[in-house]
């Protein structure tokens, strides 16, 4: 039996905190030893007073399988890179000319078992087992659930006494959504105990509350986002509800997709990822808390935000607002109006000489959140560079948000002296960046 086999998983298990631990999303997340966290498309576990996050390493910026990297942490914020979880094998369906996504661990008496899609033209999912949560795992088979495809998957262990673990996944070509019972072992599938048929659903998790599951979803746009959805149910074998937006529907969900979902006392957490194919490995994360305030899950819209695990609880920061058509503009910028934009006005037409500069933006004498709303109504992503007082400049990405009628926000940290500060942006580039509302300035850090 496994050293740690004495240990419980349970999800909603929480650890004390010494500090709030504070999220930010869409920034680029690094871990201990300061490089970018590379776990897109993944799981999450909790062992004693340890999380696991297993995910794809994209740090090559391709879909081919490079590893299943394994980060452990006490606060969910701050995480270390262990040695990884599963690599290629020569020959097998896991080799580096292969596709391995949406790693999920969970926990058995037996092993910890590690499954994940494998390929999207194979449409298997694969079994990987291990005696410690970072393994290394050793690779056990890949196969066709009950015969059917299974694509875009998750696992969901729910908290009877035998602690019954399923699978989740879209099958049939992707117009059915799946969920099948695994065996005792949980080394392969047992029964389907669930399918909603025609509903094109993938990237699923699934959080339990009040005795009510609730199941989290995408629906299929390849790497594009789309507005995700939930469905409640009183059974995991019974009648789901319709679905409902989770965010607003026009935000496509924040310019993300669902990877995890994950109890936060009575709330929750949304973990998903902001796809970027062309470069795979600058994927951003988008977590956010789930809040049943209206009755139903919706996601809380947040630029930077903190969590206390053990109280199961959350906090919204908040900041400081500047309008952009307040600032300066230069060159070819100019003010738009539009009914979408706070106060009805932004600046368009920034880079390529055109630029605005905020004044009088009050900091704290420190590196600060500064989160950028803006509208990219083209298909592809724009950038605008930032700077501080006339300093050097900060390049910052803006996916597209949907419409030139839609926002978003991506944040930027920015050094600030105590006091009145100038922010520039469009400086110094030759492309348009996106339309600029307002920014917002955090002192929270």
């Amino acid at each position: 039996m496994p050293l740690w086999s004495s240990f419980a998983l349970v999800l909603a298990g929480f650890v004390q905190l010494a500090r709030p631990a504070v999220i930010v999303p869409g920034a680029t997340w690094t871990d201990t030893s300061g490089n970018v966290i590379q776990a897109h498309g993944g799981g999450f576990l909790k062992v004693g007073s340890t999380w696991y996050w297993h995910g794809e390493d994209k740090a090559h910026n391709s879909g081919s399988f490079r590893a299943v990297s394994c980060y452990t942490s006490t606060d969910l914020a701050t995480w270390t890179r262990q040695n990884d979880a599963l690599t290629p094998i020569s020959g097998t369906s896991i080799s580096s000319t292969n596709i391995v996504e949406r790693p999920k661990v969970i926990f058995n008496q037996k092993a910890c078992y590690q499954w994940y899609h494998r390929r999207y033209g194979a449409a298997q999912v694969g079994v990987a087992t291990a005696k410690s949560p970072c393994g290394p795992f050793t690779y056990r088979s890949s196969f066709k659930p009950l015969g059917a495809e299974s694509r875009d998957m998750g696992l969901y262990q729910d908290d009877d006494s035998a602690r019954t673990a399923y699978l989740l996944y879209a099958s049939d070509n992707n117009q059915n959504f799946k969920i099948s019972r695994l065996d005792a072992d949980y080394y392969n599938v047992a029964a389907q105990v669930n399918v909603i048929s025609g509903s094109t659903l993938e990237a699923p998790g699934i959080i339990k509350r009040n005795g009510v599951y609730h199941l989290f979803a995408s629906h299929t746009s390849g790497w594009d986002p789309n507005p995700n959805k939930f469905f409640t149910a009183s059974s995991l074998s019974g009648t789901w509800s319709s679905q409902a937006d989770i965010a607003p529907s026009a935000v496509r969900t924040y310019f993300s997709q669902n990877t995890f979902d994950l109890p936060l006392g009575q709330n929750g957490i949304y973990m998903g990822d902001r796809w970027r194919p062309s470069l795979l490995g600058s994927s951003r994360y988008i977590w956010l808390p789930i809040s049943w305030s209206s009755g139903t899950p919706k996601l809380v819209q947040a630029d930077v935000w903190s969590l206390d695990i053990n109280a199961g609880t959350y906090s919204v920061a908040t900041g400081t607002t500047y309008e952009a058509e307040n600032g300066s503009i230069g060159g070819s910028a100019k003010v738009a109006s539009d009914g979408s934009f706070s106060g009805g006005k932004a600046v368009g037409y920034l880079g390529k000489g055109g630029t605005v500069t905020i004044n009088n933006v009050q900091g704290a004498g420190k590196a600060q959140w500064v989160a950028l709303y803006y509208a990219n109504g083209d298909s592809s992503w724009r950038n605008t560079t930032v700077s501080v007082n006339g300093g050097s400049t900060v390049l910052v990405d803006q996916p597209n948000t949907g419409g030139g009628h839609v926002l978003l926000s991506v944040p930027v940290k920015l050094n600030l002296n105590n006091g009145a500060n100038s922010i520039t942006i469009g400086s110094n580039q030759n492309n348009y960046a996106a339309d600029l509302d307002k920014i917002i300035v955090y002192t929270q850090t």
